[in-house]
């Protein structure tokens, strides 16, 4: 497939841009610094602006999927959602966080005391963009949040899928790997199974 990777150079998107190289899909990583793009396989780098509608719907047309990789706190929504819908993009998928999952009824995790202050303003935009997706009719798109860790490690395949609540494992801890977080967004970029929906990945 032809895929666009918006933000493909950050912790998340390289891991995604080199599984998607890995399975063989065309990807056009779309950044603001392309030299820095490592040469993989089918993998080419433009330079982009995410905040500009216009000119970014103009690098994603003619592209299969779109996967913005940003952070929340660095791009706008609302101008990524317009250039997706203008582009007339197949599917579009989104990076999200872990701050929106629930961990009780009606309880993000976002809103817990133990929620840390330094993330919170990419948390509570995350939510603002989840919030948009599910208000778009236009749009065929899937946001799939991590767990609340985050972090590098190894690209194992074995993980869990949930819904709209934190997963965590046997001794409470809820986290992924950025390597196996790009395999579950790579799985579902091939047999899609999430449409217009949020889910999340963990251990």
């Amino acid at each position: 497939m032809k895929i666009a990777v918006i933000g493909g150079t950050g912790r998340a998107g390289s891991r995604i841009v080199e599984e998607l190289s890995r399975r063989g899909h065309d990807v056009t990583v779309i950044v603001r610094h392309p030299e820095k793009v490592p040469a993989r396989p089918g993998v080419t780098a433009v330079r982009g602006d995410v905040f500009d509608v216009d000119g970014l719907a103009g690098l994603l047309a003619a592209h299969d999927i779109a996967i913005s990789a940003v952070h929340f706190t660095e791009s706008d929504p609302a101008r990524l959602i317009a250039a997706a819908r203008q582009a007339r993009i197949g599917r579009y998928l989104v990076v999200g966080g872990a701050g929106s999952l629930e961990v009780a009824p009606g309880v993000p995790l976002v809103a817990t005391p133990e929620f840390p202050a330094a993330y919170k303003a990419e948390a509570e935009k995350g939510g603002v963009f989840l919030d948009l997706l599910r208000r778009e009719n236009d749009l065929d798109w899937t946001f799939l949040s991590p767990s609340a860790l985050f972090v590098e490690g190894e690209r194992t395949g074995t993980f869990r899928l949930g819904g709209d609540q934190l997963l965590t494992d046997a001794t409470g801890k809820s986290w992924i790997s950025f390597e196996d977080y790009a395999v579950a967004m790579a799985d579902e970029i091939e047999r899609p199974a999430h449409s217009r929906q949020r889910f999340t990945v963990g251990y």
